[in-house]
């Protein structure tokens, strides 16, 4: 059984559906959100978790024989960023604890593709040194550090750490008006019959669609072999906001948008996450392209809040 942390959030829930597509069982945990989504109903188990509670957290153990972990849960930041730390960094170290305990296989975590904030080439690829720079949010700070503090916590132990830089993810089960991403509320008020502020046409970068970020980490939990301990997660490809709004149009007969031309910070390209690497040792490539995610996104949206 595979354990996925944070399994009934985003990127957490369509983790678990693609490890259940897979064939394996698929154990959830989840802290504040008790809804299931309805593509994982009656194919996880649900178990409600506080990741901060290692005695809580070992005992998953005595009643699920769990191989492997997904680590995704993670909690946001309020007023005082050392209470967000110290939650954080509490429900890893637990994670990382039971993993050494239980003796799995292999354990991923969530990183970001913020950890190359302040690298000039473009794509970003695992074999870039991490600079040291200012970082822009207490989220992408965490999950830098989350990269030493796994592989150290794990060496010796015979776990295999994956650390996950995951990119710019988005789709079902999303915050429809998300600060983090600018697509779910663009989509949101159209859908409400709105004109939403106009994007900068060649704005972008990257993009990855929730199912495909989901099937991509469940390969890199799965594979026979892994050759590295770090990996990009996203659609490998940059994405403009033209590409967002022709969609949008071709979706929805008579729609007419506003596109600003050009950058908004001129001349250049946006960063985006090289996927190479995940390709060559899982074979993953991405089924949704930005017209079919968008697609997709608003039939779920039909029905469904979020």
């Amino acid at each position: 059984m595979i354990l996925v942390t944070g399994g009934l959030g985003m990127i957490g829930a369509h983790t678990a559906r693609a490890l259940v597509d897979l064939g394996h069982d698929v154990l959830v945990t989840a802290h504040r959100r008790a809804e299931v989504p309805s593509f994982l109903a009656g194919k996880v188990t649900v178990e409600s978790l506080d990741v901060t509670d290692r005695d809580a957290f070992l005992a998953l153990g005595d009643r699920h024989e769990i191989s492997d972990i997904v680590h995704l849960a993670g909690s946001i930041p309020g007023e005082n960023p050392v209470d967000y730390f110290r939650t954080d960094v509490t429900g890893l170290l637990n994670a990382l604890d039971a993993a050494r305990t239980w003796g799995v296989r292999r354990f991923a975590v969530a990183s970001s593709l913020g950890a190359y904030i302040g690298r000039s080439e473009i794509p970003w690829h695992e074999d870039l040194d991490l600079p040291t720079a200012d970082l822009p949010h207490l989220i992408i700070a965490y999950k830098k550090a989350v990269e030493p503090l796994t592989t150290h916590g794990l060496r010796g132990s015979g776990v295999q750490p994956v650390v996950l830089r995951i990119g710019t993810v988005w789709g079902p089960l999303m915050d429809p008006e998300s600060p983090f991403n600018p697509i779910p509320p663009y989509i949101s008020a159209v859908l409400r019959g709105e004109q939403p502020k106009p994007l900068y046409a060649d704005d972008g970068g990257d993009c990855c669609y929730a199912p495909d970020a989901g099937r991509a980490i469940a390969l890199l939990t799965t594979a026979e072999t892994l050759r590295h301990n770090t990996y990009n997660v996203s659609r490998g490809r940059s994405f403009t906001n033209r590409e967002l709004v022709d969609a949008l149009q071709t979706i929805t007969p008579g729609l007419r948008l506003d596109l600003l031309p050009g950058r908004q910070n001129g001349p250049g390209e946006d960063p985006y996450l090289d996927i190479t690497r995940l390709t060559q040792d899982t074979g993953f490539e991405p089924a949704f392209d930005i017209a079919a995610a968008v697609a997709d996104y608003v039939a779920w949206r039909a029905g469904n809040p979020r």
